[in-house]
């Protein structure tokens, strides 16, 4: 099963995410926060079809074009594939394709590949830049996110978005949501951005994500929170990656978390980086508290990975 990072990177990590908490400077806007909430079992049961496209991702282009992949394609059987595209090593897999049931154009990107040495390298690569013009028309040069995580959305995004066009067109969709783990995941966030710039008004973008890492600095989630996105990151019990890279060298998470607890409640916790202990930076504070073995799950009982 893929995993995000092995324990080597981790430590490559280490320095990075030691002293979060103490060293990170609340943004005004967590500071008042509205008050955390249990999700029903109805609402953590309507997210099991997008983890199961998450969790495809890791397969490979020609099992998710013929939506032949196990488990995770039997899941959501009405899925009609329109594209994929990707090698696992210098561009991460990816799926486009409408499910009926849902009424949505579905994005999905292959987390990390611990097999394949360019994706570890690029999760050891924190330094931040601004996003592409091209890619992001009108995108202010003082919003910057990892150099990693923008180059491996950047080497699939013109292929998607024809896709997800495509798709649109084919089955007169007005949704679309773009799901992800790990490194997909932050490939996916830039991917709701990158979509809401480049389709119409119209169409209303999702983005649903597992275990997602910080992905860019304060104006990146200040902006993320500002647009008409549904953004939802869910985190896993005690995983260590949603706190990476640490919030001192100017990672920020936009808002939309929901925090899996030890004894299997979803939690909805409002704002930025919230810093309840019953959020992810809280019961998380540093990687040494963190257990990697949550990373892939489960999410209501399901495991990442194909």
């Amino acid at each position: 099963m893929a995993r995000f990072l092995s324990c080597a990177t981790l430590t490559v990590l280490l320095a990075a995410a030691i002293g979060t908490q103490a060293a990170a400077v609340p943004h005004p806007a967590s500071i008042k926060r509205q008050a955390i909430t249990t999700l029903s079992q109805s609402q953590v049961t309507a997210f099991r079809p997008y983890t199961h496209y998450a969790s495809a991702g890791y397969c490979a282009p020609a099992a998710t074009l013929a939506w032949d992949c196990g488990a995770n394609c039997q899941a959501n059987p009405s899925f009609i594939p329109v594209a994929s595209g990707g090698d696992g090593d210098e561009t991460q897999f990816w799926f486009v394709g409408y499910d009926p049931t849902l009424g949505e154009v579905i994005v999905s990107h292959q987390g990390t590949n611990t097999s394949e040495i360019l994706p570890l390298l690029e999760d050891a690569d924190i330094i931040q830049e601004s996003l592409s013009s091209k890619l992001f028309p009108g995108m202010s040069s003082n919003i910057e996110v990892h150099s990693g995580f923008a180059g491996s959305q950047a080497r699939s995004a013109s292929a998607v978005l024809a896709a997800v066009q495509k798709a649109i067109s084919l089955h007169g969709a007005s949704k679309v949501t773009v799901a992800g783990h790990s490194l997909g995941a932050a490939i996916g966030l830039l991917d709701a951005v990158y979509l809401y710039l480049n389709l119409p008004k119209s169409i209303a973008i999702k983005f649903v994500g597992y275990g997602l890492p910080r992905v860019g600095n304060q104006e990146f989630a200040n902006y993320v929170d500002a647009q008409p996105i549904s953004v939802t990151h869910i985190n896993n019990k005690e995983d260590p990656i949603p706190i990476l890279p640490g919030r001192f060298l100017g990672y920020h998470h936009t808002s939309g978390e929901i925090h899996i607890v030890d004894a299997g409640s979803w939690l909805a916790c409002p704002g930025q980086d919230n810093t309840s202990d019953e959020c992810i930076v809280g019961d998380v504070p540093t990687i040494f508290e963190g257990d990697e073995s949550d990373h892939d799950g489960p999410y209501d009982g399901i495991e990442i990975g194909c």
